[in-house]
């Protein structure tokens, strides 16, 4: 997952202007696609399932699971995405542990979207009404199996809008990558603007291209909501 670096030899100082916006284009879309798009994926699904385990946690009657779960989501929530990004990247190689930039953005990211997250889905299991449960209880069904079959498939419907809009968040929470050296969309822009010079214009496009991904993953995002109201609905 490279990006040629060659591509940048077609880019100079004297280039500016529409010259500058085509020749700039791909080498931008090419690091979205390579890292920009992996990286929201790949972090999104991780931080989610651990999202589902820190809500579990936190809804448990033992103080024992709901202790390590508030701890984490409060210490994640209370400390700035960056930090978290470098204490990581250049922070774990002070103990040894040295991780790849990369991989380093994905722990740190999946970390961030599981906070986030784990809120999101513990408020959705909680706007469940109470008879729900009763009723599972009244056909034989223990607490596990009732979260599992009845109540987290509800809980779901609730809490796609704003795990949506956690997504589209972190569409543009990888421009941060750039700074611990992961060539995604905002590095190549970085790379184009210090050669060129013009930073305006690039800076501008590198905008227009993450709006452009997150008014389209918004537009799916309103075509899942209106699918799951027409659900409900019947």
């Amino acid at each position: 997952m490279f990006l040629p670096n060659n591509m940048l030899l077609t880019i100079d100082a004297t280039m500016g202007g529409w010259e500058l916006f085509k020749n700039s284009l791909l080498p931008m879309i090419l690091g979205g696609i390579q890292y920009t798009i992996p990286l929201t994926l790949i972090a999104f699904t991780i931080g989610l399932v651990l999202a589902l385990l820190l809500a579990v946690m936190r809804l448990s009657k033992s103080a024992l699971l709901r202790a390590p779960s508030i701890a984490v989501v409060s210490a994640v929530r209370g400390t700035p995405l960056l930090v978290q990004l470098f204490i990581v990247f250049y922070g774990l190689p002070s103990l040894g542990l040295t991780i790849d930039p990369f991989p380093s953005a994905i722990i740190a990211f999946s970390i961030n979207v599981a906070a986030y997250a784990s809120e999101i889905i513990r408020a959705s299991i909680l706007s469940i009404p109470k008879g729900q449960w009763e009723a599972a209880y009244t056909i034989g069904m223990t607490q596990n199996s009732a979260l599992r079959r009845i109540i987290l498939p509800q809980a779901a419907r609730v809490s796609v809008p704003p795990l949506s809009n956690t997504f589209i968040s972190l569409v543009k929470d990888t421009s941060l990558a750039s700074l611990i050296l992961v060539t995604e969309l905002f590095r190549k822009a970085q790379e184009i603007a210090a050669v060129t010079y013009d930073f305006m214009l690039i800076y501008i496009e590198a905008a227009m291209l993450y709006w452009v991904v997150c008014f389209l993953l918004s537009i799916v995002q309103q075509a899942l909501e209106t699918r799951l109201e027409r659900h409900i609905s019947s």
